[in-house]
């Protein structure tokens, strides 16, 4: 996977993983915005090798969705596959409290709505920081 600390794994793609979290989230009242899409990043460098797999064919995805809860802070939601192995990550600011607690809501949404649709591989409550 990566260095990031995913509370969710999944063996499907991060395509699946995406449908379901965003369908998740904004039934849950939270509203979502992708702002990176890694497959669109690389056509622009097409040369591009990929650690993983050391080829530019790779089939790695990361997607990062912004999402917003009540407050105007949005918390950082981090996709990311290997392999058709998917990671969902939270990235936050660790001294922020009101972004720490939308993470809180976010993974407790996701690990209880999405636990029961895909059967994770791993499922981890603790609060972990991605780096």
């Amino acid at each position: 996977m990566s260095t990031l600390f995913p509370f969710l794994v999944f063996e499907k793609t991060c395509s699946q993983v995406l449908t379901l979290v965003n369908e998740e989230l904004t039934g849950a009242g939270f509203r979502t915005v992708q702002t990176f899409n890694l497959h669109t990043a690389r056509l622009a460098h097409l040369e591009c090798q990929c650690p993983h797999h050391g080829t530019s064919d790779c089939s790695c995805q990361m997607v990062i969705l912004l999402v917003y809860g009540k407050q105007e802070d949005p918390a950082t939601l981090i996709i990311h596959s290997q392999d058709e192995k998917t990671g969902v990550s939270l990235s936050s600011p660790v001294s922020e409290h009101a972004t720490q607690n939308l993470g809180s809501a976010i993974r407790r949404v996701l690990v209880s709505q999405i636990s029961d649709a895909f059967s994770p591989l791993e499922r981890t409550h603790e609060h972990r920081a991605t780096l």
